[in-house]
């Protein structure tokens, strides 16, 4: 645990922030971050082998409902990185392990929340989303077998943040591989196996959280060794879980801010027909790549801004901001010359159907643009997230959200679904331009004259 200085206040406490450490933590988790989909792809290909369309959109349908569900818990693992590394840059090893005990409490209580929920949350979900009879049929024998993986999935969410926290890309990144491996074997295994059709890629995602759950377990008590953990007192300091329930407030409306862009986005590209919302769909899947890679950077910014707050150590965070930013837009860039180099060919690849392929491809250079107007916001959402400046974060998101709609209304009657995209590229532009704007401020204001 820190010492307090001669003067009463804890003593700076120095480390170096390279480019070896900046990649250390984005290369790890850019590759976890990169399993996840595969999962995705590798379930729709074994339900896809049984032939019936409607299991295909079983699953689908099933899968965005726990995306919207999960989506409330996002912070435990952004929230649990930047609480445990601003600890950890404090050399506070107890508070260290009361974070990830804290974490724990939310996860058991949330997933056991969601359970009891389990039937107006499917209910609520399949009317939102609509479907055949069929499908409707297919997701709810999805759902109600997958919902009991809630509490170990959270669990897993801060472990993950907590490890990142730590520093420990590498190790966030075998419990992410560890999860999705196994999940892909065992949904191959039951389903192909023993045909047990969207059943068994549910039971293959409970059984596969649990595993992961007694790995991290055993990896946080390896990595603890013997240090005693915290008091009971100490886990539920009030003053402390307050803060702890504020950060991760902001998050999560954060998340929801975000999620309404893309479905605001989603629901204007439909109003224009089923040609142009085929089209935007395959344009999203540039973006959704390009934050996989981008990603990896934002979680190293997460966890070094932290650490450095929490040293009170002013130079390694100016450091980590600028090396965090080099390699992010570095990626950007590279990302954004494949996408116009290859990007018809991505395009060919992902549909056969002409008129849709040339709709796409007028409007792929906003997917081009895409990285190098993004790649500020994903640096500083990591930077604000580990540094817990989350109230700030919130209002830049919602800031950025009234302004990407006021561009839309004033666009999309002057340029179509040019409009469209130009105010969404304007959204992504303007919180991280907004964020870098307040970052300074915030910095003063937690490192003073340090």
């Amino acid at each position: 645990m820190s010492q307090l200085s001669a003067t009463g206040e804890r003593p700076k406490l120095a480390f170096a922030v390279t480019h070896r450490t900046v990649l250390a933590i984005a290369i790890p988790m850019t590759l976890a971050y990169l399993s996840t989909p595969l999962l995705g792809i590798v379930d729709m290909a074994v339900i896809g082998r049984l032939g019936d369309p409607a299991l295909l959109g079983g699953i689908a349908i099933g899968g965005i409902i726990f995306d919207l569900v999960f989506t409330t818990f996002n912070f435990l693992r952004s929230g649990t990185t930047g609480l445990t590394a601003q600890a950890f840059g404090a050399q506070n090893e107890e508070e260290v392990r009361a974070t990830l005990l804290r974490a724990f409490v939310i996860a058991a209580i949330g997933g056991l929340l969601v359970i009891f929920l389990q039937a107006p949350l499917r209910e609520i979900g399949l009317w939102f989303l609509g479907g055949s009879a069929d499908v409707q049929a297919a997701t709810s024998r999805y759902f109600d077998i997958r919902v009991y993986s809630a509490p170990f999935l959270l669990a897993n969410y801060a472990m993950l943040g907590w490890f990142i926290g730590l520093g420990r890309a590498g190790t966030g990144l075998v419990l992410q591989l560890v999860l999705n491996g196994l999940n892909i074997g065992l949904s191959v295994w039951f389903v192909i196996g023993f045909g047990w059709s969207v059943e068994g890629v549910a039971l293959a995602t409970v059984l596969s959280e649990i595993a992961a759950t007694a790995l991290g377990v055993c990896l946080v008590v390896f990595t603890t060794g013997k240090t005693s953990w915290p008091a009971f007192q100490v886990i539920f300091d009030r003053r402390l879980l307050v803060r702890m329930m504020a950060v991760n407030r902001d998050i999560m409306i954060r998340s929801f801010t975000l999620l309404f862009a893309f479905a605001f986005f989603t629901a204007r590209s439909a109003d224009q027909g089923d040609t142009v919302l085929a089209a935007n769909a395959l344009l999203e899947k540039f973006i959704m790549l390009a934050a996989f890679f981008l990603d990896g950077l934002a979680t190293a910014a997460e966890q070094l801004a932290g650490r450095a707050v929490g040293a009170r150590y002013r130079p390694a965070f100016d450091r980590a901001l600028k090396l965090t930013a080099l390699w992010s837009f570095a990626l950007a860039g590279i990302l954004s010359t494949l996408f116009w180099f290859f990007g018809q060919y991505m395009i060919d690849f992902m549909t056969t159907a002409e008129d849709v392929r040339q709709v796409t491809s007028t409007y792929l250079v906003w997917a081009i643009l895409t990285p190098v107007f993004g790649v500020l916001a994903f640096q500083m959402d990591g930077v604000f997230i580990g540094a817990t400046w989350s109230s700030t974060m919130r209002n830049m998101m919602l800031l950025s959200l009234v302004v990407y709609l006021a561009a839309y209304y004033l666009l999309f009657p002057i340029l179509g679904n040019h409009g469209l995209w130009l105010a969404f590229l304007l959204f992504f532009g303007t919180r991280g331009l907004t964020l870098l704007a307040a970052c300074r401020k915030r910095a003063a204001e937690t490192f003073g004259n340090a």
